[in-house]
Formats: structure tokens, C-alpha cells, sequence
């Protein structure tokens, strides 16, 4: 909690209905990583390539919320933003063999509905209020929704009951009118603004991983200063969504490894989105072709593309922009993704997929990007924007060693960059524009002409 003593932050909270439990101290929050069958995601991307998981050992990081008493098992999920839970009143086998929410004396309910689509299934129940309990922070009412039925989530496959979105309020489908998402509240529990944020770090184990609220994991970091800050991206005119930041460029083995152009409105580079709640990274299918074009050896199914397990490359990751422009490496055993392991382990799932669908951004980082970085997700404030933090904590060097070391040698010969995107058939609205303005307005005009009936013509023959 920074310098606060606790007596005084208690004092604070309570007057807005936040305060924290009793018994605890400092903002660190258990974290669990489980294994999991099915993937629900909520309509980041659509499916655009049948990436077939069921035989992969994927996992989701959970944390235990108590809500009118009761403790239940919910997903993080940065790439939503409501929170909800199963009720007693699902009685579908979607929602056989996990702990449901029963109604108690202190809930509100209302008429309100309730309805979300993910990638696979959906969920559909009422409007609530009820005392939330999240670690050492309590609510004393909270909006959330009570599921009474879902479909294609296969909750008990991680034993999760629900889901606690931390994207923006502009996301979420109970509105603000009726109530505040947890972690909104939750921010509104400080007073110093630069207390205002969660941060991240996801772990191959339940030790490994960390979330805490308003500071930083020591484990990881000493102050927010040890981190590249980058302020959230927003399109003009638009609000806050999704935690979203500029994509410069991959490298691959040290080569730098160039992305295609943005399809984001008002964007200068490719856009991506940091989702707790995926499994793999997803991107453009041209430049996921291409990249595992440079990587060699891998092969597209209709699993997705798969690369030889012991397939040895160094990735990085250029994130940010201006100063806070900086390289992440990517631990090579989340590129050879071993978990997704077919034919007694020689084809190992790529942890990056196609997926020409990203909703408002180009890329999609999920669990296997981010199990390689400490993030930290920061409120506005009145003098800055959102921002993002990120720390670095693969050391590419010694990752490759131990991939080898664990995999055996790759006989494979190195990867081979191919570093231009390639050239697109079509031009774009925004391309077409930029020729006009650039050729004035009657010239532009007439290439305009120019390039429609070339179209025509390329339609004809």
C-alpha cells in the first residue's frame, strides 16, 4: 500500500463501502495456475483458424473471491471487464462440478439481464449487487452478475466459477449506470493516484506467478520506476477498451522481423491487446505465416501451425513507443509450445497463431507472452493517461540454453528471416485517400479513377 498505514487506508476505504479484511496486510493477492480444457475468450478475435486445444495441457491463473460470504475460484481476465459467477440456479452440465453462488439476505438483485458471447460458448443470467471480498479489499456493494446458464465454457475444467474482467468500464456489458466494475472501486480506494493500478506477473507454477493492487511485487520489481511505461492506445474519439499499445517489430534470433501495416484507425504501428485470458499470441495470418516461414521447419495443420519441438529460436518482442520503445524476450519453450505436443512429442503447438479477427487492435498477446513480463496496468490520472508498465523477465541467452539443455540439439539449419511483409493486392481506403492528397485534388481524383476501373478490370480477367 505504499506508505499508507494501514489504520488510515482502513479509514479511507470505509468511507466508500471499500475497506480492507480483517487480518491483512499489503496488496499481494494469491494467485493459482490450474490446468484447464477450453479456452473462453471473450470476442477479442474470431476464429478464423480452428486452433484445436482440447489435447493441450493449457492452464489459467485464477485467484479466490469471496462474494456474500462465499469463496469462489474466478479467471483473471484483462481482456474483459464485468465480473461474474455461476448461481445455484445453473443447473446445466456446463456448470456441473464447480461451486456456485447461492443467493444470501444481503443481495440485491435486480431486473437487469445479463448476456455475453465468447469464442466458444456463452453466458447469460441477472444483475446484482452483494459484498465482494478480493484479497485484504472488501465491497460492500458490488455490481456483478449471476449466471444462470452457460454454454461451451467447460468450467470444471479448471474448477473456475466464473470470470473478473479488469479491462475498461467502456467494455463491460452491465452498464455504468447501474453500477461500477471492481476495478474501478477498487482504484477509488486510494488517494494517492499513482497507488491507482494491478500488476501482473503469470508463472509456469502458482509460486511463480503475482498479482497484487497498488504496488509492485517485490519479487519482481522495487518501484513502478523499474518498468517501460507506455501510455494505453485509444483510437481519436474513442474510449479506453481494451489495454492496448503499439507493436514496432519482432526479432528473431537478433534479426529484426517487420509487421505489416496497422489496420487500427489512427494508429502509426500495429496495435496489440494484453489478455490474461488467452492461451497463445494471435496475430495477421500473412505475418504469422511469415514468421514461422523464418523460423523454419514448421508446418500449418489444421490444428494451426506446429514447429518441431526441439526447434531452438530467440524472439523478441519490440513493445512501446519513443523512449519507452524496448525488446522482450520470449522464453523459446512458449514459442515451441510443449503443452500442445502431438505424434509422442516431435510437433510441438506454436505459440503464435493466424487470426485475421483481433477486434480493435492487429495482435493479441496472451499467457504465452505474458508469462514473460511483470505488467503493471495503471487508472488515468488527472495529469496522464492509462499507461502500462513492462519489466523484462526472460534472459534470452540462458532461456535457449535451458530449452536446449531440456529439448535435446536442434539439427535444423538457423532461421532464416524474411523481413518484408508482403505486399498487399488491394489498397485500402486510407492508401487510396493518401494518393489523392498527395497528387492534389484533380490529379487524385483521376488516380482514383484509375485505380477503380483497374479493379474492375483485375475482377474481369
Amino acid at each position: 500500500m505504499g506508505s499508507y498505514p494501514v489504520l488510515r487506508l482502513g479509514l479511507y476505504l470505509a468511507a466508500l463501502g471499500i475497506r480492507p479484511s480483517a487480518g491483512t496486510l499489503g496488496g499481494r493477492i494469491p494467485i493459482y495456475r490450474v490446468q484447464r480444457t477450453l479456452i473462453p475468450n471473450l470476442q477479442l478475435s474470431k476464429p478464423t483458424v480452428d486452433i484445436s486445444l482440447s489435447s493441450a495441457n493449457e492452464f489459467a491463473y485464477l485467484v479466490q473471491i469471496d462474494i456474500g460470504g462465499q469463496s469462489l475460484m474466478v479467471l483473471l481476465d484483462t481482456g474483459s471487464s464485468d465480473l461474474w459467477v455461476v448461481s445455484s440456479d445453473c443447473t446445466v452440465e456446463d456448470c456441473h462440478g464447480v461451486p456456485k453462488y447461492n443467493r444470501t439476505s444481503s443481495l440485491d438483485l435486480t431486473d437487469v439481464p445479463f448476456h455475453l458471447d465468447y469464442l466458444m460458448g456463452s453466458v447469460s443470467g441477472v444483475v446484482g449487487t452483494e459484498m465482494v471480498t478480493l484479497g485484504q479489499y472488501q465491497v460492500s456493494s458490488q455490481i456483478f452478475a449471476l449466471a444462470n446458464y452457460t454454454d461451451g465454457l467447460g468450467l470444471s475444467g479448471s474448477g473456475n466459477s466464473g470470470i473478473l474482467g479488469l479491462a475498461f468500464p467502456a467494455e463491460a456489458s452491465i452498464s455504468d449506470t447501474i453500477g461500477r466494475t471492481l476495478a474501478l472501486n477498487l482504484f477509488s480506494g486510494f488517494d494517492d493516484p499513482t497507488e491507482q493500478y494491478f500488476a501482473f506477473k503469470l508463472g509456469g507454477s502458482s509460486n511463480s506467478s503475482s498479482f497484487t493492487v497498488g504496488e509492485v511485487d517485490p519479487l519482481y520489481a522495487n518501484s513502478t520506476g523499474d518498468l517501460a511505461v507506455t501510455p494505453v492506445f485509444r483510437a481519436p474519439g474513442a474510449l479506453y477498451d481494451y489495454w492496448k499499445l503499439p507493436l514496432q517489430s519482432f526479432t528473431i534470433n537478433g534479426t529484426s522481423f517487420t509487421l505489416s501495416k496497422t489496420s487500427v484507425k489512427g494508429a502509426r504501428s500495429p496495435i496489440a491487446v494484453l489478455d490474461t485470458g488467452t492461451t497463445l499470441i494471435l496475430g495477421p495470418t500473412r505475418d504469422v505465416a511469415r514468421f514461422w516461414e523464418s523460423v523454419g521447419g514448421a508446418r500449418q495443420t489444421d490444428r494451426g501451425w506446429e514447429v518441431p519441438c526441439n526447434r531452438a529460436v530467440t524472439v523478441g518482442m519490440v513493445l512501446g513507443e519513443g523512449s519507452s520503445e524496448k525488446e522482450y524476450a520470449i522464453d523459446p519453450a512458449d514459442i515451441s509450445w510443449k503443452e500442445g505436443s502431438v505424434d509422442g512429442g516431435i510437433w510441438c503447438l506454436g505459440g503464435l497463431q493466424g487470426n485475421d479477427g483481433v477486434f480493435s487492435a492487429d495482435w493479441l498477446l496472451g499467457d504465452t507472452f505474458l508469462r514473460n513480463v511483470y505488467v503493471t496496468h495503471h487508472a488515468a490520472t488527472d495529469s496522464q493517461p492509462p499507461v502500462i508498465g513492462l519489466l523484462g523477465t526472460t534472459h534470452s541467452d540462458s532461456a535457449l540454453a535451458t530449452f536446449v539443455q531440456e529439448r535435446g540439439p536442434d539439427p535444423l539449419p538457423q532461421a532464416r528471416v524474411i523481413s518484408n511483409p508482403p505486399r498487399s493486392n488491394s489498397l485500402t481506403g486510407a492508401d487510396i485517400c493518401g494518393i489523392a492528397t498527395a497528387s492534389g485534388f484533380v490529379g487524385g481524383i483521376a488516380i482514383i479513377v484509375l485505380v477503380f476501373a483497374f479493379r474492375e478490370w483485375r475482377r474481369k480477367y
